[in-house]
């Protein structure tokens, strides 16, 4: 129940932050005297809505993000309304161009300001910076066999599916046999196990769906508990996979021994722009590859192996804020909202048509155009004509397109996942 809850809050959260894109766009259109005539969270057929002064609000049926209608954002759109005189001034185009450019950008900078306050929180008050003068205790804690279970686990046997886990994953054997958070584990089928590696190398060598006893020491109490390992994939050192038993187990961390250290609100501040300078440094290099990423995500539609670091979806990105709520990891679900943030404020302001930043480079284009007009004393060019760059608009909403439909049938058949 908590992995479903996370995936809905995590959707949620999405939908949130999409729709905060979109007033942001319609909040400094207004600012600016800009007539914006409609603003609706979701698309499809209208579920409810109201009308306040010029703008209509409301609620459509598919949830799938938002928008906002702006008058004369391009040439098409001012002709598909008609203006009364007093508002033909009130066009977007007419504005000057800092304004346009303000409202043009208003959306991706929403984006940084939830993710900047999000970071800042985590930051300041949950912990998410290193903190070294742990590192030694926490690297101590790891040595012992000591674990987190996990309630569900996606097997390749979903025949042995039980208790209240989603389709597609079976209740964790550790969990079911009544192994708690924090025990170590200390012997598997009368073989000991003294570390994390060699309780993993001890596991894999049994035969998934056969009992066997495992000893754990419960703060101190030592119980021997029978469990029935499940088959999972694993990859081998060739970079192959292979079936091998798990008991539904994870690295558990003492949360005692923190490896992170909440900074405090004032220091927090310069913490939260240097993990930013990171955040974005990465988000531009994960840009550039990636190209690189679409032949192992197609790979891994059809049995190949998914890395880690391979694109997501909205799909991908809810399932894996499911997860995180099912374990308890509220920093790394918030973090990922972060991440994810951030991504879409960089991606909406790339140079190209439909993204903002495609209408900002040609407001920009535009003025740089009128400008060498004047100085060779020609007349104003004016505008682009939009319907000259309709063809390039549809290939990148069909690349677009295409990739995201690679990435939700990948988080689909063959997704990412955090705890094992």
């Amino acid at each position: 129940m908590a992995y479903i809850t996370g995936i809905v809050l995590f959707a949620l959260a999405i939908l949130i932050s999409v729709s905060l894109h979109e007033a942001g766009h319609m909040l400094t259109a207004k600012a600016f005297g800009i007539k914006v005539t409609r603003f609706f969270v979701g698309f499809g057929p209208t579920l409810w809505s109201f009308r306040k002064g010029e703008t209509e609000y409301g609620v459509k049926g598919i949830p799938l993000g938002g928008f906002v209608k702006i008058t004369g954002m391009t040439p098409l759109e001012e002709e598909e309304e008609a203006l009364d005189e007093k508002d033909e001034k009130r066009v977007f185009w007419r504005k000057p161009l800092w304004q346009r450019t303000i409202v043009l950008a208003a959306g991706s900078v929403t984006h940084f300001i939830i993710g900047f306050i999000a970071l800042w929180i985590l930051v300041s008050f949950a912990g998410v910076v290193a903190n070294p003068a742990y590192a030694d205790q926490v690297a101590e804690s790891q040595e012992h066999a000591q674990v987190s279970v996990a309630e569900c686990v996606e097997s390749t046997d979903t025949a042995a599916a039980a208790g209240e886990c989603p389709e597609g994953q079976i209740e964790g054997p550790a969990f079911a046999a009544g192994i708690a958070n924090g025990d170590e584990i200390t012997s598997v089928g009368g073989t000991a196990v003294t570390d994390w590696d060699s309780l993993v190398a001890t596991v894999s060598a049994l035969a998934p769906g056969e009992p066997v006893a495992v000893t754990v020491d419960s703060g101190g109490t030592e119980k021997t508990v029978e469990v029935t390992p499940y088959a999972a994939e694993a990859e081998t050192e060739d970079g192959k996979t292979e079936t091998v038993a798990r008991l539904g187990v994870f690295v558990y961390t003492d949360p005692a021994v923190a490896p992170t250290v909440a900074v405090g609100a004032v220091d927090g501040i310069g913490e939260t722009v240097s993990v930013t300078g990171d955040m974005f440094k990465e988000t531009f290099i994960a840009l550039g590859q990636l190209p690189s990423k679409i032949p192992p995500l197609w790979d891994a539609i059809f049995g190949g192996e998914r890395s880690d670091d391979s694109p997501v979806s909205v799909v991908g990105a809810s399932r894996l804020g499911g997860e995180m709520v099912q374990y308890d990891q509220w920093a790394m679900f918030f973090m990922l909202l972060v991440v994810l943030n951030y991504f879409i404020g960089i991606f909406n302001l790339l140079p190209l048509l439909p993204m903002d930043g495609g209408h900002i480079a040609i407001a920009w284009y535009e003025k740089a155009r009128s400008w060498v007009a004047a100085k060779r004393g020609k007349p104003d060019p004016g505008r682009v004509d939009y319907l000259k760059l309709m063809p390039l608009t549809y290939a990148v909403i069909v690349l677009l397109g295409g990739f995201m439909l690679l990435t939700i049938t990948a988080d689909i058949v063959n997704p990412i996942t955090i705890f094992n």
